[in-house]
């Protein structure tokens, strides 16, 4: 095993399972062969990217809070050299491959998938050095099982020690029909509805169970596993970890849904390890889940990571961006506010309701955690950024939240450009007025509800 350094980080995830490479070969097609009834596509653009586990250990490491390390069988070629280089930020350590690089290519045209071509395999482990595998997995805070199919989870030695690590650390597995059960004492199973009817079909009791927290609870009992969440797409997620099944909606999205999978279990991992709590890890996940699909899955994911870096901002069903361009493709007016809203109370609703009123979006521009304790002091934030973002994603009056780290808004106005800026009225000095009307912006102040302050609300709590 072998592998480049990562950066340090708070928490360590683990993931372990079966790697690939993904070709999409993009191009369009108007006509016809002459030799048979086949579309012929001219090729625009050939994109690679890392497919399976590889995919997963990737997503985990866009959250800077965790260092991530990929274990899975790499083979020794150009496609999985190519495949390495395809993951930055992630060390990895390769287990033996028996045979050639699995690759899956894709054609696509015209916004759909025409074919898929498959090569090499079987990717079944050969070598697994089982003293380095134990001290991978031995560093873990949390290790993520991520199953495609090609052996790794049915290796008896590679069992072994996830059987292991499931006794010490939270074991997250993201399963696959093909693939081995997972070990007893799992703290996360995490199959889709179609996976996990398949899995309790299978299982010794036959099937029990059809509706999907049903099949979460018996699954759960099945696998010895403290969780099980079975995904239902649109209709969000059900996990069974007690008494109770819990129903996490999901927010309703159109689009591709290719590697929604893998988006789910990363983010329960990472948040899993930053937080160490279940509920807020699936919720998370939910959301996650949905906002990949709005955004058009593995292809949309890719197809961003080409363009100019963003802003981090927490997932919704739009981003700031894309609100932006939405309402600029349509001749509209965009609106933007900003502030803290660590409190949610009666003046920010009425503040928030007004500057909509003043386009066709509204984007709310929200202090960091860090940005907040800054200017307010080290006892604020009371709600955390997540907390404080996804409250304001619920208003009617809110379009899109972009979270920025400066102590003022100007550089992500600056990135955001919109036609209006709007403040509430207690403010009677805005520095970043002049940003605004230098792109032919306009600087608009609210009305204030008087007495409605989150500094007066805690000092009465208080």
């Amino acid at each position: 095993m072998s592998g480049s350094p990562t950066r340090a980080a708070t928490r360590t995830v683990v993931v372990v399972g079966d790697a690939l490479l993904d070709r999409e070969v993009v191009g369009s097609s108007t006509r016809l062969a002459p030799d048979a009834p086949v579309p012929v596509v001219d090729v625009e653009q050939t994109r690679e990217s890392p497919g399976g586990a590889a995919l997963t250990a990737l997503l985990a490491a866009g959250d800077p809070s965790v260092a991530v390390h990929l274990v899975a069988p790499v083979a020794d070629d150009a496609a999985g050299h190519r495949l390495r280089e395809l993951l930055p930020g992630v060390r990895v350590h390769a287990l033996g491959h028996e045979g050639p690089t699995r690759t899956k290519s894709r054609v696509r045209t015209n916004g759909q998938v025409l074919t898929r071509l498959d090569e090499g395999g079987p990717g079944t482990p050969t070598t697994v050095e089982t003293d380095v595998l134990a001290g991978v997995l031995g560093a873990a805070d949390v290790v993520l099982v991520s199953d495609y199919g090609a052996g790794t989870t049915a290796d008896p030695r590679v069992r072994a020690a996830l059987t292991e690590a499931a006794g010490r650390v939270p074991v997250v597995w993201d399963p696959h029909p093909r693939g081995g059960d997972p070990v007893p004492g799992c703290a996360l199973v995490t199959p889709n509805l179609a996976e996990a009817r398949a899995a309790l079909a299978a299982a010794p009791a036959g099937p029990a169970a059809d509706e999907p927290g049903a099949v979460a609870t018996a699954l759960r009992a099945h696998w010895g596993a403290r969780a099980v969440c079975v995904t239902v797409g649109a209709a969000g997620a059900y996990c069974a970890s007690g008494d109770e099944v819990l129903h996490l909606p999901a927010q309703p999205a159109s689009g591709d849904p290719c590697g929604a999978g893998d988006r789910f279990a990363a983010t329960c991992a990472v948040e899993i390890a930053r937080t160490g709590s279940l509920t807020p890890a699936l919720d998370r996940a939910v959301q996650d889940a949905s906002a990949w699909v709005a955004a058009g899955g593995t292809s949309g994911f890719f197809a961003d990571a080409t363009a100019a870096p963003r802003r981090v901002r927490r997932p919704g069903l739009e981003s700031a961006r894309e609100v932006a361009d939405r309402v600029r493709a349509a001749g509209g007016t965009l609106v933007a506010t900003g502030g803290c809203f660590d409190v949610l109370h009666a003046g920010h609703v009425g503040c928030l309701e007004a500057a909509r009123d003043l386009g066709d979006a509204l984007v709310v521009l929200l202090n960091s955690d860090d940005s907040v304790r800054r200017l307010k002091g080290p006892d604020r934030p009371v709600c955390g950024q997540d907390d404080r973002e996804r409250v304001l994603r619920g208003l009617a009056s809110v379009d899109a939240v972009l979270v920025f780290d400066e102590d003022d808004p100007r550089a992500a106005l600056a990135e955001l450009r919109p036609d209006v800026w709007a403040k509430g009225g207690d403010y009677t000095e805005l520095p970043e007025g002049d940003l605004v009307r230098s792109w032919g912006g306009r600087v608009e102040l609210l009305p204030y509800l008087d007495g409605r302050s989150t500094t007066s609300i805690l000092n009465r709590t208080r």
